[in-house]
């Protein structure tokens, strides 16, 4: 049987990768940022198309068409998060993106897959929609109009083989009546930093060929000032030998910008916009070195400008498509279950 999957809202492609690690075949990915898809195309297996559209412009059934996925074995998706994140504006569902979630639902409509797997904020699930429901009340009563059961879990990437502490919802729709679990946490002794760098070649500078894809440095001067101040583990805001002209603006709430990652522990969660620093080098973290952590396969190629911490980039960098991608090895046990309770 042909394990066939459709993804919308793909990202970098760590839903793709998961996903496909668990015996699926992903066909189609859409997604609208414009570094995203060349990253998506970058890695795609042959004969996997890949879109940059705005998946309210699709018609479901002519997706299904033209990348002859026919009726998808598993329909999966991380819609936009950011009116539900616990930093940012959470506007919720005023913000235009928060409806996005439910285009699930449209397509899982029309192309009745087997299965929907849905990553979201935790905060998703108690995000207020309308009349006393919440964004989980609500698509859980439409899904269940359409014939689907809804699970829904926080699950902790750092207990499934990921070396960063990243509690995110996942949201599994199957057909009514049928029964599904979600895994159980595999890792008694989590990976740490260390686990996920070791091996690595020496980072390069950005007029250099790296001998690990997307490992390099864009560290200003100024910031490798600034973080030759802060221990391993800790942050420069709570450094009280460091001067002035290092610390600046930064109060004692500070406590995840300008933090060194540990090579003993599990990461902090990787945001957008941050980048940590390498626990005993004194530069942030390389696009590669992220990846890691998220538990990407070095063979995922980010395609992409690599933004220097004082500047700006239009669209995704390579920083910022790994921090809002999902951990692939949390996306692969949940697609085992599903493979498994279903007996697909």
């Amino acid at each position: 049987m042909s394990l066939t999957a459709l993804s919308l809202f793909a990202g970098a492609g760590g839903l793709d990768v998961g996903v496909d690690q668990a015996g699926f075949k992903t066909l189609c990915s859409i997604e609208t940022d414009p570094h995203c898809l060349a990253t998506l195309r970058k890695n795609a297996s042959k004969g996997k198309i890949t879109w940059q559209v705005d998946v309210r412009a699709l018609d479901p059934q002519g997706v299904a068409d033209v990348s002859n996925i026919g009726r998808p074995t598993l329909l999966h998706g991380g819609p936009p998060c950011q009116p539900f994140s616990q930093i940012g504006e959470k506007r919720g569902f005023s913000d235009p993106r928060g409806n996005l979630v439910f285009e699930m639902v449209r397509f899982a409509k029309a192309l009745r897959p087997t299965a929907v797997m849905i990553e979201q904020v935790p905060k998703f699930l108690s995000t207020p929609f309308a009349s006393g429901m919440t964004a989980i009340d609500a698509l859980c009563e439409e899904f269940h109009e359409i014939g689907y059961d809804t699970r829904f879990e926080i699950l902790n990437a750092t207990e499934f083989g990921v070396p960063q502490k990243r509690r995110r919802a996942v949201i599994v729709c199957v057909p009514a009546g049928q029964s599904f679990a979600f895994p159980k946490p595999a890792a008694k002794n989590p990976l740490t930093v260390g686990h996920a760098l070791r091996g690595l070649p020496a980072a390069v500078l950005s007029n250099e060929d790296p001998l690990a894809p997307n490992h390099i440095d864009v560290t200003p001067d100024r910031d490798r000032y600034r973080i030759s101040f802060v221990s391993e583990g800790q942050w420069l805001s709570r450094m009280p030998d460091a001067p002035t002209n290092a610390v600046r603006s930064l109060t004692r709430k500070d406590t995840t910008k300008f933090r060194r990652l540990h090579r003993d522990e599990p990461s902090l969660t990787l945001r957008c916009g941050e980048a940590p620093f390498h626990p005993i080098e004194d530069r942030y973290i390389t696009p590669r070195e992220a990846a890691r952590i998220q538990g990407f396969p070095d063979r995922h190629v980010l395609i992409g400008p690599i933004r220097r911490r004082t500047g700006t980039v239009r669209d995704l960098d390579q920083h910022r498509q790994v921090a809002n991608a999902v951990p692939p090895p949390l996306a692969k046990a949940i697609a085992n279950c599903i493979r498994t309770d279903l007996c697909l």
